[in-house]
Protein backbone atom coordinates (compact mmCIF):
# COMPACT_ATOMS: atom_id res chain seq x y z
CA UNK A 1 0.00 0.00 0.00
CA UNK A 2 2.30 2.21 1.07
CA UNK A 3 4.35 1.84 -2.74
CA UNK A 4 1.12 2.95 -4.79
CA UNK A 5 0.82 5.67 -2.63
CA UNK A 6 4.27 6.84 -3.24
CA UNK A 7 4.00 6.02 -7.31
CA UNK A 8 0.23 8.44 -6.69
CA UNK A 9 1.40 10.97 -5.04
CA UNK A 10 5.00 11.16 -7.28
CA UNK A 11 2.65 11.45 -10.10
CA UNK A 12 0.62 13.67 -8.84
CA UNK A 13 3.38 16.02 -8.57
CA UNK A 14 4.62 15.45 -11.96
CA UNK A 15 1.53 15.97 -13.51
CA UNK A 16 1.19 19.23 -11.13
CA UNK A 17 5.36 20.54 -12.14
CA UNK A 18 3.52 19.72 -15.78
CA UNK A 19 0.88 21.37 -16.05
CA UNK A 20 2.29 24.51 -14.85
CA UNK A 21 4.75 24.16 -17.05
CA UNK A 22 2.89 24.26 -20.12
CA UNK A 23 0.22 26.93 -18.83
CA UNK A 24 3.64 29.02 -18.45
CA UNK A 25 4.67 28.59 -21.90
CA UNK A 26 1.20 28.76 -23.40
CA UNK A 27 0.98 32.06 -21.75
CA UNK A 28 4.02 33.56 -23.14
CA UNK A 29 3.00 32.27 -26.66
CA UNK A 30 -0.28 35.00 -26.45
CA UNK A 31 0.25 37.53 -29.21
CA UNK A 32 -0.01 40.30 -26.36
CA UNK A 33 3.17 38.33 -24.95
CA UNK A 34 4.85 37.84 -27.80
CA UNK A 35 4.55 41.39 -28.92
CA UNK A 36 5.33 42.62 -24.94
CA UNK A 37 8.86 40.16 -25.98
CA UNK A 38 9.74 41.14 -29.44
CA UNK A 39 8.59 45.78 -28.42
CA UNK A 40 11.58 44.39 -25.51
CA UNK A 41 13.99 43.50 -28.01
CA UNK A 42 13.54 45.91 -29.75
CA UNK A 43 14.19 48.07 -27.73
CA UNK A 44 17.29 46.82 -26.40
CA UNK A 45 18.53 45.76 -29.85
CA UNK A 46 18.42 49.72 -30.40
CA UNK A 47 20.03 50.83 -27.51
CA UNK A 48 22.97 49.00 -28.40
CA UNK A 49 23.10 49.99 -31.85
CA UNK A 50 23.09 53.71 -30.31
CA UNK A 51 25.70 53.10 -28.17
CA UNK A 52 27.89 51.65 -30.76
CA UNK A 53 27.09 54.08 -32.85
CA UNK A 54 28.00 56.63 -30.61
CA UNK A 55 30.89 55.32 -29.63
CA UNK A 56 32.27 54.84 -33.84
CA UNK A 57 31.49 58.43 -34.14
CA UNK A 58 33.77 59.53 -31.17
CA UNK A 59 36.15 57.49 -32.99
CA UNK A 60 35.67 58.78 -36.30
CA UNK A 61 35.91 62.08 -34.71
CA UNK A 62 39.16 61.41 -32.57
CA UNK A 63 40.82 59.87 -35.68
CA UNK A 64 40.03 62.70 -37.97
CA UNK A 65 41.47 65.29 -35.79
CA UNK A 66 44.91 63.10 -35.41
CA UNK A 67 44.95 62.98 -38.90
CA UNK A 68 44.07 66.19 -39.71
CA UNK A 69 47.14 67.66 -37.03
CA UNK A 70 49.48 65.28 -39.14
CA UNK A 71 48.23 66.86 -42.24
CA UNK A 72 48.80 70.59 -40.99
CA UNK A 73 52.42 69.16 -39.58
CA UNK A 74 52.78 67.89 -43.11
CA UNK A 75 52.12 70.71 -44.50
CA UNK A 76 53.96 73.04 -42.55
CA UNK A 77 50.57 74.56 -41.56
CA UNK A 78 51.52 74.67 -37.99
CA UNK A 79 55.17 76.32 -38.76
CA UNK A 80 55.34 80.09 -36.98
CA UNK A 81 53.81 82.59 -39.22
CA UNK A 82 56.27 85.01 -41.19
CA UNK A 83 54.96 88.46 -41.08
CA UNK A 84 57.25 90.07 -43.97
CA UNK A 85 55.19 89.07 -47.58
CA UNK A 86 57.54 87.47 -50.54
CA UNK A 87 58.60 89.72 -53.03
CA UNK A 88 56.51 90.16 -55.99
CA UNK A 89 57.17 87.64 -59.23
CA UNK A 90 57.63 88.92 -62.35
CA UNK A 91 56.92 86.53 -65.27
CA UNK A 92 58.55 88.11 -68.43
CA UNK A 93 57.10 85.92 -70.55
CA UNK A 94 53.50 87.14 -70.04
CA UNK A 95 54.26 90.53 -69.04
CA UNK A 96 51.47 92.78 -70.75
CA UNK A 97 53.26 94.75 -73.46
CA UNK A 98 50.53 97.52 -73.51
CA UNK A 99 51.12 97.76 -69.68
CA UNK A 100 53.13 101.13 -69.03
CA UNK A 101 55.32 100.32 -66.55
CA UNK A 102 56.61 97.90 -69.21
CA UNK A 103 56.63 99.67 -72.73
CA UNK A 104 59.17 101.84 -74.12
CA UNK A 105 58.42 104.82 -74.67
CA UNK A 106 60.68 105.61 -76.89
CA UNK A 107 60.28 103.48 -79.76
CA UNK A 108 56.54 103.01 -80.53
CA UNK A 109 53.64 104.29 -78.86
CA UNK A 110 50.22 102.09 -78.65
CA UNK A 111 48.06 105.11 -77.32
CA UNK A 112 45.02 104.95 -79.63
CA UNK A 113 44.03 108.53 -78.12
CA UNK A 114 46.62 110.53 -79.52
CA UNK A 115 46.74 112.76 -82.00
CA UNK A 116 48.41 111.50 -85.50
Amino acid sequence: MFRRTFWFGTGVAAGVWATTKVNRKLKQLTPESLAATAANKAIDTGTRIKDRAVEFALDVRDNMARREAELDDALGLNAPVDRELPAARRYPAIENGNDPRYVDRTTYSHNRNEDH
